[in-house]
């Protein structure tokens, strides 16, 4: 089997219980009381299909996590909340995303369960570059 460099990339983007995206600065210029789940793996748990890779084909899917006051992703919640196109790519981010784990969400400092939306980029690197030619 040959050696594939994939790039698969997770970002967190959570929205804070009251529907305002936790992102948005504060009113009053007062600090945000809620933070976002970070995810904690030193590599992501997601495998790029291989017969995808091979072909070429990149996408990006949104899921929707529910992650309770331990941070830990109740795998029954996990939702495709935007497609790539590819269901091949979905299943693969839905599947691998079991295993990621994150620092849970705080409200005021106290760890709290939340919602929030997980990017997963399946990317060929440019292989005209120098990250693309690593091995």
């Amino acid at each position: 089997m040959r050696t594939m460099l994939a790039l698969v990339c997770l970002m967190v983007v959570a929205c804070a219980p009251n529907g305002t995206d936790s992102d948005d600065p504060p009113a009053n210029n007062r600090p945000n009381p809620f933070e976002s789940p970070v995810a904690t793996n030193a590599e992501s748990p997601v495998a790029y299909p291989l017969a995808l890779f091979e072909q070429g084909v990149e996408g990006t899917v949104i899921l929707r996590l529910f992650a309770d006051e331990t941070g830990t992703v109740v795998p029954e919640s996990t939702q495709v909340a935007e497609g790539s196109g590819h269901a091949r790519l979905d299943s693969a981010a839905v599947t691998g995303v079991v295993r990621m784990t994150f620092a849970p969400a705080r409200r005021k400092g106290i760890p709290v369960s939340t919602v929030f939306y997980q990017p997963v980029h399946f990317r060929i690197p440019d292989r005209s570059s120098p990250e693309g030619n690593r091995r």
